[in-house]
């Protein structure tokens, strides 16, 4: 998506904007799609788009480009990352389906722990845990089966279970319950310089 707009390419209102933000490391093609078409078997309503959170969503308190500015400056000093996706697991406080990580997951708490600070503090009402989400807000008689239907279909995947994490992404939560980009940095620039 480009700066500032919506999955079909519109520019999205102020009004439709709100005050959530969220740095996430996009989960790349092919096993990108491969997730965002298990998450659309699972909840078939979503518009998923895979990826991990470095910073879990949280308001600002101030305006998302001086945020900006702190995340670009933190990601230049970031060198890029290898992550391994392992198993399907389930959070038992919020029923969340999702992937567990093994590679990755220690450089990513890392990064959040560096990056949660500032002007991109947040008292998260859960522990970080690096993880991609499959499905969530869905009832609870069905995450049992649903999470057995995710297995399958990790079981059944055949390509890549690996990504670099090179770039990160700004998003921004807009009605009703979509994410938009706003900026995009590349890790470790400042050692190439």
């Amino acid at each position: 998506m480009s700066s500032e707009t919506n999955g079909t390419g519109l520019r999205v209102p102020a009004e439709e904007r709100l005050n959530i933000f969220a740095l996430v490391i996009y989960v790349p093609d092919p096993l990108g799609k491969f997730l965002d078409d298990v998450r659309r078997a699972l909840v078939p309503h979503s518009n998923p788009r895979a990826h991990v959170s470095v910073l879990p969503p949280r308001p600002l308190a101030v305006d998302w480009s001086v945020a900006s500015s702190q995340v670009r400056c933190q990601l230049e000093m970031w060198s890029p990352f290898e992550i391994a996706l392992t198993s399907i697991q389930t959070f038992p406080a919020t029923d969340v389906i999702y992937l567990e990580l093994s590679d990755g997951a220690a450089e990513l708490r890392r990064l959040h722990a560096a990056m949660d600070n500032r002007f991109l503090a947040f008292r998260e009402p859960f522990a970080y845990h690096p993880h991609v989400t499959l499905a969530q807000e869905i009832p609870q008689e069905e995450v049992g089966s649903l999470c057995e239907r995710a297995a399958v279909l990790w079981d059944e995947y055949e390509g890549p279970r690996t990504f670099r994490a090179e770039r990160a992404a700004l998003v921004q939560n807009t009605l009703p319950n979509a994410w938009i980009d706003l900026a995009e940095y590349p890790m470790g620039v400042a050692a190439l310089r």
